[in-house]
């Protein structure tokens, strides 16, 4: 292979992405070469704008665009009362695409046991803000079945204890250890039909 720097440091970044390793990296960047004015020419162009554009909430943690706001917590017309929260924005796409659930969604960001994630850094805090806020009736936990997702669920549902939401959380059809990104929609369907209470303050 030839010694060329940036050819090398652009496999070294692509095979970083998720399910890419070096080899299917190599094919990706022949690939780009070999289409300069169709494919790297306009990708380095949105790249450049969605890294000066595109941000996180830090209200919601979902994805927003500096030039227009928030789409999901900003959405004054629909007006939800239910706030569905995932762990990352794929969990959140996953369900958008479903067509499932109708509200609001709420990015943790990650969950309270994995690596290098503790409680304070993830939006709970937010998320109360936004329950009592936003005047919300129910708050569906929509969690992995995993040990980190379950801890993650116990602690959101602990700290929302003192608003007036009913808080639900998925659960027949979520398969133990499943990830939501990971399930199918008749999945989901049936682990957000089947959704159980988990506090008493509610019918």
């Amino acid at each position: 292979m030839q010694n060329i720097s940036e050819i090398e440091e652009l496999i070294k970044l692509i095979s970083k992405l998720p399910g890419l390793g070096p080899k299917s990296a190599k094919r990706i960047v022949l690939k780009l070469i070999n289409n300069r004015d169709e494919l790297v020419k306009p990708m380095a162009s949105t790249l450049a704008q969605v890294y000066k554009n595109v941000t996180r909430c830090k209200s919601c943690g979902s994805l927003k665009s500096n030039l227009n706001g928030c789409v999901n917590c900003e959405n004054l017309k629909e007006k939800y009362k239910k706030i569905c929260v995932v762990e990352d924005i794929a969990d959140q796409w996953s369900i958008e695409n479903s067509n499932i659930f109708q509200g609001y969604f709420h990015i943790l960001g990650g969950t309270i046991s994995s690596v290098g994630q503790r409680k304070e850094d993830l939006l709970i805090n937010s998320l109360v803000e936004r329950v009592n806020r936003d005047y919300i009736e129910e708050v569906i936990i929509a969690t992995s079945a995993t040990v980190e997702g379950q801890t993650t669920a116990y602690y959101i549902q602990d700290s929302l204890k003192n608003t007036n939401a009913k808080v639900t959380k998925l659960a027949q059809g979520l398969p133990v250890g499943g990830e939501i990104e990971s399930l199918d929609d008749g999945t989901l369907f049936s682990a957000f039909k089947n959704r159980s209470n988990l506090n008493s303050n509610s019918d």
